[in-house]
């Protein structure tokens, strides 16, 4: 299994359960997440990262226009399964360090994603993660495995 991949972007929304909207560079506050996102706060699931592989299984179906943040995903990311990492895996992504605390999640009813894209593969493979080590992270930084 590959142990390393890349971020494609970074994504943002002010409420949850919509489609978040890119941005250049993210900050992550330890015990915390993605400053400014309607997701982070003190629980286990304060960011939450997508891998441009699940959303092609979408694309795959000709559903067109399937970009960065559609899936209400904090980090976009390639090359590295995100759903075979098993929990409390470490990552560091940037100048962050993250732990896997869950895979997948349950689809909440009038999800915003699901009726607009007609699917979601987020419940069935994005994964969540806790900051450990606060920083930033923007588009094209490494994600590694390291523990």
């Amino acid at each position: 299994m590959n142990k390393t991949g890349v971020v494609i972007a970074i994504n943002i929304s002010k409420e949850k359960g919509v489609i978040k909207t890119p941005i250049d560079v993210g900050f992550f506050k330890e015990n915390h997440g993605l400053i400014g996102d309607a997701h982070a706060g003190d629980w286990h699931r304060q960011v939450s990262l997508l891998g441009d592989e699940s959303i092609d299984k979408i694309r795959a179906m000709g559903i067109d226009d399937l970009g960065s943040g559609k899936f209400a995903e904090n980090i976009t990311t390639k090359d590295i399964i995100l759903y075979k990492l098993p929990v409390g895996t470490k990552l560091k992504i940037g100048e962050t360090i993250q732990e896997v605390t869950q895979i997948g999640k349950k689809c909440h009813a009038g999800c915003a994603i699901k009726s607009q894209v007609g699917d979601c593969v987020m419940p069935r493979e994005g994964i969540f993660t806790k900051i450990l080590k606060a920083g930033k992270i923007i588009p094209g930084d490494k994600i590694e495995v390291i523990e």
